[in-house]
């Protein structure tokens, strides 16, 4: 809508025409227009209030080819401003205290209102993990997962809470007002009631039943669609994401590029970039990006996730029939339940995890990352380590930037989709030594071992030695490799003079704040300057969060450099070449001896027994022909390509690193000599 646009009052003659056109007006005086207005183009309409009117010339279109005239038809409207090109026909009761911007669609819609003073759902406290309100995180328009990760899991923090939730309430009242908005370009169709909510531009509306006390934070690069149906109140839906098919929703934030459909449930739930749930229910969960759940049976409660996949029927209990629903859980990145899969809160379950069965105990495998933990007889088994040698692990880390679906130039979260990182091999290396040192104290003899309500069998603690210790180096390589290759190094010192980091960013513990892999030093050191009044509102913050995303490989050198200081026991003054050669060698090994797991693993989906249910009415021929025609053969797999050509381009590079460190080595023993 254009602000600076000239408005006049009706003239008689079109107070006349109008009146002839079935319209009415508490003061004609009161309904001011723009030098283009054509009177033709409202018939039927009650006027009350003050009401502008801009240019009402031009014709919209609709599916099956339909043209329809701008205008106002068959509608009530009190105190609105309605811009240009605007088409509004149908309202079955009003539309109030709206400003409508330019070619905005509005038809069939049964009452459309602002009721007093609003803050379109920002400020609105989200009961989140804990149902009774321990750990509720106060939205607005422009929440990140990171700063509800703070919100959420820093209540210890009273000054940092206090801060953050002082900027959010003052941020709610900056938006706080009396008149609704419906941006540019929206569309909103055949809906039922419509109170206290703000429309972005472009917004997609067709159908829902109630909406009330939201934000719909549409735009042209990521239009909102929100479909038939649906019932949603205290709300906030961030650019991109869809709401259809009779989903209901309360007291929830709908973060960027997300789909909720086919009669979702929600309550005081947050989902953060690119989650997706149909048919199930979500009750106070903490959905970190990518949290996906596609089944009528599945209930997410009172637990974090992200990267996570639900399977049909997957359950938590959050309470022990005691105090009530006070129990929450951690299900860190990448993990998946399988079906019919129970988890007991609290509980806290590793990184890359299946979770198959159903687990009465509480349970902490965090510091055993990509394993199965699996129900026999009542009892809880983990293999640790087992999913590095999973093709669906490495699926699912390919695919997740594929889906990304967040088009707005603005990305509200950091995402970091790497499978090894300092979070994922700092608890590896925990791993190792919490298996090292249980084989170590229980003695050869043990069968079975015990850590954390969990059994242990000897075979799965000896892979799990086996495949930390080949992640720990396939990591640690790809950083070195990685480091010298960008250095482009020709001499010995300026070997040295590449491994040593420049600064200490990096060193210590990293966590993982629903997608942004960051050293807790630095997170600590933002919290700090929030606490210390430093930085002065939210969009700082949310740009500190960026900051330390795009420094993240920075940063991972200097914790990697602190490992290979561990692995070498030498600090990186002195060390040699020979060191480093050696440690490539490792890697390279590690590498390739995870890349045949990967390509074993495969090569199972591609069995005599995968082919059952394949070639109908056919023989072995038949049935082997069928199966080829629907998935393929095993060598012109997709994935399967990718694990052979990883497997030549890391051979050739780590080739390529040693040749050149060779190189680097003779020249260094011709100048000693």
């Amino acid at each position: 809508m254009k602000n600076n646009q000239e408005y006049r009052k009706l003239s008689s003659q079109e107070v006349e025409i109008l009146k002839q056109q079935n319209c009415t007006a508490i003061d004609w005086n009161q309904i001011l227009v723009s030098n283009l207005f054509i009177p033709g183009n409202i018939r039927n309409v009650q006027f009350s209030g003050d009401v502008r009117i801009g240019d009402n010339s031009g014709t919209v279109e609709f599916n099956g080819g339909i043209t329809r005239n701008c205008g106002i038809y068959n509608a009530s409207i009190h105190n609105c401003s309605i811009g240009n090109h605007v088409y509004i026909h149908h309202i079955c009761n009003y539309i109030a205290n709206y400003d409508i911007h330019d070619h905005v669609i509005l038809e069939n819609v049964e009452l459309c209102f602002i009721e007093k003073e609003t803050s379109f759902g920002n400020g609105i406290k989200v009961s989140t993990l804990d149902e009774t309100g321990g750990r509720g995180v106060m939205i607005y328009d422009k929440l990140s997962a990171h700063l509800a990760y703070f919100l959420a899991w820093y209540k210890h923090r009273h000054c940092l809470i206090q801060e953050l939730e002082s900027k959010i309430t003052a941020y709610a009242e900056s938006v706080k007002s009396s008149r609704g908005i419906i941006g540019e370009y929206s569309v909103i169709l055949n809906c039922k009631q419509i109170k206290n909510v703000k429309f972005g531009p472009y917004s997609q509306v067709f159908g829902p039943t109630r909406l009330e006390n939201g934000s719909v934070n549409s735009n042209k690069f990521a239009p909102v669609i929100l479909g038939a149906g649906i019932l949603a109140e205290n709300f906030i839906v961030s650019s991109g994401s869809e709401i259809s098919d009779g989903t209901i929703i309360s007291n929830c934030f709908i973060g960027q590029g997300c789909i909720l459909g086919k009669q979702y449930s929600a309550e005081n739930s947050l989902f953060f970039a690119n989650c997706q749930g149909f048919h199930g229910e979500a009750c106070s969960i903490f959905g970190g990006p990518y949290t996906v759940t596609h089944h009528k049976s599945t209930l997410l409660i009172a637990g974090m996730f992200s990267f996570c996949n639900a399977g049909s029927g997957s359950n938590q209990s959050n309470h022990m029939y005691k105090l009530g629903p006070i129990h929450h859980g951690i299900v860190e990145r990448g993990s998946k339940t399988t079906s019919d899969s129970y988890i007991l809160w609290p509980a806290k379950i590793g990184a890359f995890t299946l979770v198959m069965g159903r687990h009465y105990k509480n349970t902490d495998t965090s510091e055993l990352p990509f394993s199965y933990l699996i129900e026999n007889k009542d009892d809880s088994w983990i293999a640790p380590g087992i999913n590095l040698r999973s093709v669906g692990t490495i699926r699912d880390v390919l695919k997740w930037p594929k889906r990304d679906r967040r088009r707005d130039p603005e990305k509200l979260d950091c995402i970091n989709f790497n499978l090894l990182s300092p979070f994922t091999i700092s608890k590896m290396q925990k791993g190792l030594e919490i298996l090292q040192k249980l084989k170590e104290i229980s003695g050869e003899t043990t069968e079975v071992f015990a850590y954390r309500n969990t059994l242990i069998s000897k075979s799965a603690l000896e892979k799990g030695i086996d495949l930390y210790d080949k992640a720990i180096y396939k990591f640690l390589g790809n950083s070195v490799i990685s480091r010298i290759d960008k250095c482009n190094v020709q001499t010995f010192k300026e070997l040295l003079d590449c491994l040593k980091p420049s600064h200490k960013i990096g060193q210590g513990e990293w966590s993982d704040l629903a997608g942004l892999i960051a050293p807790k030093t630095e997170i600590l050191n933002l919290i700090k300057s929030i606490e210390k009044k430093e930085i002065t509102n939210l969009a700082e913050i949310e740009q500190e969060f960026k900051n330390i995303h795009n420094n993240y490989y920075e940063y991972e050198w200097v914790w990697a450099s602190e490992l290979l200081v561990q692995k070498t026991g030498k600090k990186i003054e002195n060390l040699t070449v020979a060191d480093i050669i050696e440690l490539i060698k490792k890697w390279k090994d590690s590498v390739i001896g995870l890349d045949q797991m990967l390509y074993e693993d495969a090569k199972k989906e591609f069995r005599l027994d995968s082919m059952t249910g394949f070639g109908m009415d056919g023989n072995k021929t038949t049935q082997k022909l069928d199966f080829e025609q629907v998935r393929g053969n095993f060598e012109s797999n997709d994935f399967v390509k990718e694990i052979v050509n990883h497997i030549e381009r890391k051979t050739i590079l780590g080739d390529r690193i040693l040749e050149q460190l060779a190189h680097i080595q003779k020249s260094k023993s011709i100048k000693i000599l």
